[in-house]
């Protein structure tokens, strides 16, 4: 009985295509031209005898065999990835203690906590979600391994991971009256969020008042999503449920806010340096690097 074999490199172009939406970006990202990524798809459709994009239209879509072969693709990578980690560096156990600053856990990073204990069975991963100021203590005082939260913008401190753009977001059918003061919901002080907002729209002469306080980053989505006020959150906190009111309502650019990690040259591990490793290379591949 013969078998046909499918080319992991050519299922992880096909993958790319799919997310990214076009044969030129997904190039761009796997370092590779427009030209070889077309090649590659070509090789995946004759082999399994369907087309898996259809061409015919300006936006590049897949065809109901593409959409079937992305769920089973996205399985085999996910497979092949978890074992060649665990054969990579069988001896790697024990437990990592990371600390996360709430309002700054994008959503890509649970999937990427999620893979690495799912690569890494033997390394116990406990996380603690906290202050800023709460989580650098504990990292100073041994109880955290690594932490990731906010740095400042004019501090080398810690190893930039991503910068976040920040929004006003409030539920899609929410309305606020321009002539009374714009409703916040907020974490209570010191917070960072609370007092960049009230900054900004005091520096712009515009009215606010609080209108719901949460110690729960989710507190203050819920808040929001309810109709209650305004939150202020990086954009991957920002839930399918809120919109930006920036544009609407002439609201101040928040700037942006920097993710690092800290904790990398305190008495770097060999489980640190295994979970920094894929954290870089998982942030590469999702394009957040």
């Amino acid at each position: 009985m013969s078998h046909t074999h499918l080319d992991i490199e050519v299922l992880r172009t096909f993958v790319t295509v799919a997310d990214l939406g076009g044969f030129t970006a997904a190039g761009a990202r796997l370092g590779r031209t427009q030209a070889a990524v077309s090649i590659q798809i070509k090789k995946l459709e004759e082999l399994l005898q369907c087309r898996v994009f259809d061409r015919a239209s300006r936006v590049l879509k897949l065809t109901r065999a593409g959409e079937s072969l992305l769920a089973y693709a996205r399985r085999i990578l996910e497979l092949n990835d978890q074992t060649v980690q665990f054969f990579r560096q069988p001896d790697n156990e024990g437990e990592l203690r990371l600390g996360v600053e709430e309002y700054f856990v994008p959503q890509h990073l649970s999937v990427i906590l999620s893979r690495f204990v799912q690569a890494y069975p033997r390394i116990h991963v406990e996380v603690k979600i906290g202050h800023k100021t709460d989580l650098l203590v504990a990292l100073d005082a041994g109880a955290l391994d690594l932490a990731i939260t906010r740095r400042d913008r004019s501090s080398r401190a810690g190893r930039l991971i991503r910068r976040e753009q920040l929004c006003w977001s409030a539920a899609r059918n929410a309305r606020f009256d321009r002539d009374v003061p714009l409703p916040l919901c907020v974490s209570p002080p010191p917070c960072f969020l609370r007092a960049k907002a009230c900054a900004v729209l005091d520096k712009m002469n515009r009215p606010w008042r609080i209108a719901y306080t949460s110690d729960s980053v989710m507190g203050v989505i819920a808040a929001a999503n309810a109709g209650l006020g305004v939150a202020i959150l990086p954009r991957s906190a920002a839930t399918a449920g809120l919109a930006s009111l920036s544009c609407e309502y002439e609201l101040p650019d928040l700037g942006e806010i920097e993710l690092a990690l800290f904790g990398e040259n305190q008495g770097r591990t060999e489980l640190t340096s295994t979970f920094l490793g894929f954290v870089d290379e998982s942030l590469i591949a999702l394009g957040q690097a």
